[in-house]
């Protein structure tokens, strides 16, 4: 008798630091307090390290989205205690095509592209350049901006 059973992946979760991060660049070039990266994480699952941003400044609130939601849990558990990164909360998929999250800070606004890119805390260059654009250009942890998680499809384990 043979059973479909979804695979558990195993848990490769490790930091590194800041610069490391595949996505430190494209944050580094839209954050207004760029003195925030110096706090960040690069958080590497499997062999992609992406970063995590804490608040600060103008920026109040973060993410970092997962593919499984065992990543979640070491994620959070990772940034658990860290200056920067208050209210810590996993956000699990409504859809098979959308991530898990974990999120940090207020609540993001959604639905409001200028007003997510206050709240992310990018310059106004940077945050006109990210609305403009395409998702699938942005980085794979990116869910901060147009559409928040509903912009970003996770493979499949």
């Amino acid at each position: 008798m043979t059973t479909s059973r979804r695979m558990t992946p195993p848990l490769c979760v490790t930091t590194l630091p800041p610069q490391e991060a595949y996505d430190y660049e494209w944050y580094r070039d839209r954050l207004t307090d760029r003195s925030l990266l110096e706090y960040s994480i690069a958080i590497r699952i499997f062999r992609a390290p992406l970063l995590a941003v804490p608040v600060g400044g103008r920026r109040r609130g973060g993410s970092y989205s997962v593919s499984h939601p065992r990543y979640a849990v070491a994620v959070r558990e990772i940034l658990e205690g860290r200056p920067g990164f208050p209210h810590l909360r996993l956000v699990s998929r409504s859809h098979p095509d959308r991530c898990d999250m974990v999120e940090w800070g207020d609540t993001a606004p959604r639905w409001d592209d200028a007003a997510l890119g206050r709240f992310y805390g990018y310059e106004d260059a940077g945050m006109f350049a990210f609305v403009a654009e395409p998702v699938e250009r942005r980085p794979k942890n990116q869910v901060e901006g147009v559409g928040g998680p509903l912009g970003q499809r996770c493979p499949s384990l």
